[in-house]
C-alpha cells in the first residue's frame, strides 16, 4: 500500500473527483448555508430524500449518503460542534467528527477524501485549533490499516488554509 497523504487545496468541494466528500452538517442533515447548502445545491433533490431519511445526526457523528449529481460516489455528512468557549466538550466533539467521517468511508471502500474545514465557518470554531485537531485525527486514522490513500483539506479562505499548513507543519517529522 502506498504511504496515506494529505493535501491542502483551495477550490470548490463540489467539483473535486474523490470517492467522497465531507459536508459539514447540520444536526438536521437537510442543507443549509455555507458548504452544507453548496453541497446540497449541487448534488440535487436526490440528497435532500436520501437525508430525510436518515432522522439526523448528533453532533461529534457522521452519517453517509450517495452523492447524486456530485462527482463523487459518496457524500458523508459530519456535524461538528458549535464553538461556544471552549470548555464544552468542542474539541472531543469536532475530534469526534472526522474519526467517524474517515471510519465510515474506508468501511465504504473510500481511497480518495475531501474534507472542509468542519466547524470553522458560522460555527465560528478558532481555525487553528480546528486545524490541528483535524490535521491529527487524520494522521492518526491514516496511520491504521486504512485503505484510504489521499485525504484533501478544502480550505477556500486563505485563513483557514495558513491554519491547516501550519498543523499539517507541526505534525510532520522534520
Amino acid at each position: 500500500m502506498a504511504a496515506p497523504r494529505i493535501e491542502i487545496v483551495a477550490t470548490d468541494i463540489t467539483v473535486l473527483r474523490v470517492d467522497a466528500v465531507v459536508n459539514a452538517a447540520n444536526m438536521t442533515l437537510l442543507g443549509g448555508g455555507g458548504v452544507d447548502g453548496a453541497i446540497h445545491r449541487a448534488a440535487g433533490p436526490g440528497l435532500l430524500a436520501e437525508c430525510r431519511a436518515l432522522g439526523g445526526c448528533r453532533t461529534g457523528d457522521a452519517k453517509i449518503t450517495g452523492g447524486h449529481r456530485l462527482p463523487c460516489a459518496y457524500v458523508v455528512h459530519a456535524v461538528g460542534p458549535v464553538w461556544r468557549d471552549g470548555s464544552q466538550n468542542e474539541a472531543e466533539l469536532l475530534a469526534s467528527c472526522y474519526g467517524r467521517a474517515l471510519t465510515l468511508a474506508a468501511e465504504h471502500g473510500v481511497k480518495t477524501i475531501a474534507f472542509p474545514a468542519i466547524s470553522c465557518g458560522a460555527y465560528r470554531f478558532p481555525a487553528g485549533q480546528a486545524a490541528r485537531i483535524a490535521v491529527a485525527e487524520t494522521l492518526q486514522f491514516l496511520r491504521s490499516a486504512s485503505s484510504i490513500e489521499t485525504v484533501f483539506f478544502v480550505c477556500f479562505e486563505p485563513h483557514i488554509r495558513a491554519a491547516y499548513e501550519a498543523a499539517l507543519r507541526e505534525r510532520s517529522p522534520a
